[in-house]
């Protein structure tokens, strides 16, 4: 009934580096263009799968970076999953801290920005005991040594500045692959730098239906998720750095205008009071720009130019208006969503319900794949 995967699990860490070579990157840059081509033909055979880990507000880095494009995707007609990663949490840290506050206040975010929860599936972690089952059989099909060098678990490690490693952490890109195949998604948005992630995800499925499969060989168990890369600018922080929550350099959704405003002031640029757009001698100035003309739908250039020699408080005068503009609907709808838990508990329970219909499905697919439905 089985069969030995044809690619051998110790050899998996060429494939994930070869996903970063020059050459694959280009060829995912070419193959997301023609993804986009095929949604605005017929977004019907796509189905997303995308997410975050509950540990803090979202910003205005997550909405320009990822946020805005869900919702485009979702309004083009795209079948969207959206999960909050809850158990994702305890993977580097000792207690989950607030965690059904920050559920609730992400749920918040997403539903403010323009998540529709009749046509976007929000669902937790730790409510869908089928999705969390499909780990045991993938563990199965990855090798430790494949594991400790996935570059992702390297990069999160090193963030917890020499602590041991947790067993969760180690298997985050098992528990990954989980997440998009447990609804079978084969679309999955990412920056270049996750296309090794996302790889894994796609070594898992193979192996699967190479060790395991259906009688069928032309019919697998699991799609090949494919990337849909970001096409959006860096962001960084406001004191010039990436933007992080951890770094307090950030803008979060749901802030009033007036921190907002007491935030721009104190954002980092320079001493020269002519502005141009200059992203590589003047990062700090260019990504205040940069923000103005994502909020405008202008051309950061052009807003140099207009400003002149007015100096960095025009720019984040500037900023600062578009930003407020931009938002104060988002706001609005935030505030109001947030002060009625009960109904964002009813939006999430029924995301999981729905959820955890599609994971039991699958999970009762891969049983029968692998011999082990005994009714």
């Amino acid at each position: 009934m089985t069969q030995e995967p044809t690619t051998a699990p110790d050899d998996a860490g060429d494939e994930l580096a070869a996903a970063t070579s020059d050459a694959s990157l280009r060829r995912s840059e070419e193959r997301s263009a023609a993804i986009e081509e095929q949604i605005a033909r017929d977004p019907s055979g796509f189905r997303m799968l995308t997410g975050d880990r509950p540990t803090g507000n979202l910003h205005i880095g997550h909405y320009f970076g990822s946020l805005a494009n869900r919702v485009r995707l979702q309004d083009a007609g795209v079948d969207t999953f959206v999960v909050i990663a809850d158990f994702q949490v305890i993977a580097d840290r000792d207690a989950t801290g607030p965690i059904r506050e920050r559920v609730l206040s992400l749920l918040a975010d997403y539903l403010a920005v323009g998540l529709d929860p009749a046509r976007t599936t929000i669902f937790t972690h730790s409510t869908i005991p089928a999705l969390n089952e499909l780990m045991l059989p993938f563990l199965a099909l990855v090798s430790d040594s494949e594991l400790y060098r996935n570059p992702t678990v390297k990069s999160e490690h090193e963030a917890t500045a020499g602590r041991p490693m947790s067993g969760l952490l180690l298997t985050y890109p098992v528990h990954q692959a989980a997440d998009i195949l447990f609804c079978k998604a084969n679309l999955v948005p990412v920056g270049k730098d996750q296309l090794p992630h996302l790889e894994q995800t796609r070594v898992i499925a193979r192996r699967f239906d190479e060790r395991f499969g259906r009688a069928d060989k032309r019919r697998p168990v699991f799609p090949q998720a494919e990337a849909l890369l970001s096409s959006g600018s860096l962001i960084l922080g406001l004191d010039g750095t990436k933007m992080s929550k951890s770094k307090g350099n950030t803008i979060e959704l749901g802030m009033s205008a007036s921190e907002t405003a007491k935030l721009i002031k104190r954002a980092v640029t320079d001493s020269d009071r002519h502005i141009t757009y200059d992203p590589a001698g003047r990062p700090e100035v260019a990504n205040l720009l940069r923000l103005t003309a994502l909020c405008t739908g202008r051309a950061p250039e052009d807003i140099a130019e207009e400003i002149g020699d007015g100096g960095a408080g025009t720019v984040k005068r500037m900023l600062t208006e578009a930003l407020n503009e931009t938002f104060a609907p988002m706001r609005q709808r935030r505030a109001e969503l947030a002060a009625d838990p009960g109904y964002l508990l009813g939006v999430l329970a029924d995301g999981n319900r729905r959820a955890g219909e599609v994971a039991e499905a699958t999970l009762d697919e891969v049983r029968a794949a692998m011999g082990m439905r005994y009714a």
